[in-house]
């Protein structure tokens, strides 16, 4: 069934993400404020803020989720485990974790499996894999679905935003491959009510933007 802007509240679909390095601490009390006024299944903010908007958000059914690798994925795999489990320790209940680009060109599964594996084990924590997609072929996007799937992760991720952003193509093609195993996120340029919708028609079960205000609003607007 296709969905439509009237049949769904976007509110629950939105990983609202403040991934600004240069964010200050006002700026992360209030997307933690938002995702609490909105109901946002998760805030995504960098490891450093994790300790504070888990503070913030005590007592409120919004996740606090991080990034790990982050945006390139080219940390060594005790770094990324590292953080991850800091993260844990501070709070964060969701790992978005950026996997190892270098190694899918290469063909080296066995290594971003073990990398995926340990963080998932180790942890303990929802794990979304970021596989960037806008710079993989389809090849290269089944083969890094299919190991992340192994690997133990719930969700799979289009992308960082860092170079180039979710499509509605790449939703579906990661959906066909999920097949209901693991949710998709899809993240990155994600500013447009009509946009959200179709990516979550073709499959997506969250959408990582900072504009999720802005998609309740534009929801707001057109149901009035």
């Amino acid at each position: 069934m296709v969905i439509s802007a009237t049949d769904i509240d976007i509110a629950h679909y939105i990983d609202h993400a403040l991934l600004n390095p240069m964010a200050t601490t006002k700026e992360l009390e209030q997307c933690c404020h938002q995702a609490i006024q909105y109901n946002f299944p998760a805030v995504c903010v960098y490891p450093q803020a994790v300790k504070k908007a888990t503070q913030l958000l005590h007592n409120h059914p919004s996740k606090v989720a991080t990034v790990i690798g982050f945006p390139t994925g080219a940390n060594t795999s005790n770094t990324k485990l590292y953080e991850a489990q800091e993260a844990v320790e501070n709070g964060a209940e969701e790992l978005d974790v950026v996997i190892n680009l270098s190694w899918l060109k290469e063909g080296k599964s066995e290594q971003i499996y073990q990398e995926i594996a340990s963080i998932c084990e180790e942890t303990g924590q929802v794990v979304k894999a970021i596989l960037e997609t806008t710079r993989l072929t389809d090849t290269e996007k089944r083969m890094a679905a299919e190991i992340c799937m192994d690997a133990g992760v719930s969700f799979l991720k289009t992308s960082t935003g860092w170079f180039g952003g979710a499509t509605v193509e790449d939703v579906q093609f990661l959906n066909n491959i999920a097949k209901g195993q693991v949710q998709i996120k899809a993240s990155g340029g994600i500013r447009d009510l009509q946009y959200a919708i179709e990516l979550i028609n073709a499959g997506a079960t969250r959408l990582g933007t900072s504009a999720g205000v802005e998609l309740v609003r534009q929801q707001k607007t057109m149901n009035n």
